[in-house]
């Protein structure tokens, strides 16, 4: 199984309040788009930033890449009498650590009233403990990732079908043009032949003289013709698209974290293209060289989608 970096889940988890006829929620929202590498941004309310390393730790056990937008928001409801309450062992902790720090650098400021009450745990009270307020964020967080990850899923295996489609209407032009390539590069060799022929006089009433001899001119056309037969010779570039293709079936399904060899597989696909294209000496080849470019490149567009 493949998985796109692009998906959104969210969980809540509700908290009873002790002494309190109101509740608190917490809820966790992950947010995912493409990344080269896996970008983690956190946006919390302070009094949860304790939960962050954990949160880290297990997003990065089971994403890879992408970029991931955490957002965690902490309500209470207006019946919660004690949501604004001062917790008075923060404060007074609080309160030390700032006299010690004074005593170190007695011309520092003092602290302000909002950054007090923004310490973690100071408007704690009577709510839910620290302890209990982690334990939901982080619950919050699993069930989200869980979420995330079969959401990622699904639209990888739609990727994943996707790619596989092109890579069979690829492997169908090849199968096609195959046969074809011999007789077409024939027949534009005998248009060169003919083309040399009229140019050099070799089609000339044998009752004119000439300076170069008819079987010198004969032989130089066979020459130049077998010359360009090898230039536009393009059995090795559909020999190398073909296992270029075997091979990206292969990483599709094999599954896994794909998104990185997909991409080089594009890069390797796109290049052999080209150079058919380069190369094809009939309208055939050449119609067939742009739609190849044009599947690879659908395919590139979906695999910077792929973790």
């Amino acid at each position: 199984m493949i998985y796109s970096m692009t998906g959104y889940a969210s969980a809540t988890r509700e908290i009873t309040v002790a002494e309190a006829t109101g509740n608190m929620s917490v809820s966790v929202e992950l947010r995912t788009v493409n990344s080269r590498f896996l970008d983690l941004n956190f946006r919390m309310p302070e009094e949860v930033r304790v939960c962050e390393p954990a949160l880290r730790e297990m997003l990065m056990a089971k994403l890879s890449r992408g970029k991931v937008d955490i957002r965690i928001n902490v309500q209470r409801s207006e019946e919660t009498p004690s949501a604004g309450a001062l917790n008075a062992d923060v404060l007074a902790q609080l309160a030390q650590l700032e006299q010690a720090v004074l005593d170190k650098f007695p011309g520092v400021e003092r602290m302000r009233t909002g950054e007090i009450l923004r310490w973690p745990g100071v408007l704690m009270g009577s709510d839910a403990s620290v302890d209990v307020l982690r334990d939901a964020v982080l619950g919050c967080g699993k069930r989200a990732l869980a979420d995330l990850i079969e959401v990622r899923g699904r639209e990888g295996a739609q990727l994943a079908t996707m790619l596989l489609g092109n890579v069979a209407e690829m492997e169908a032009i090849l199968q096609r043009i195959a046969p074809l390539v011999p007789e077409l590069i024939a027949k534009h060799q005998q248009k060169i032949v003919e083309r040399l022929q009229e140019a050099l006089g070799l089609a000339a009433p044998d009752s004119v003289a000439t300076i170069v001899s008819r079987e010198e001119i004969a032989e130089r056309i066979r020459q130049e013709v077998t010359m360009y037969g090898i230039r536009i010779d393009i059995a090795e570039e559909l020999s190398r698209l073909a296992v270029h293709l075997t091979e990206t079936r292969h990483v599709i399904e094999k599954g896994g974290k794909v998104g990185k060899r997909l991409d080089f597989m594009m890069q390797e696909l796109n290049r052999e293209a080209n150079t058919l294209g380069s190369k094809a000496a009939a309208k055939e080849l050449a119609d067939a060289s742009m739609t190849l470019k044009l599947l690879i490149e659908q395919m590139r567009e979906q695999v910077q989608n792929l973790e």
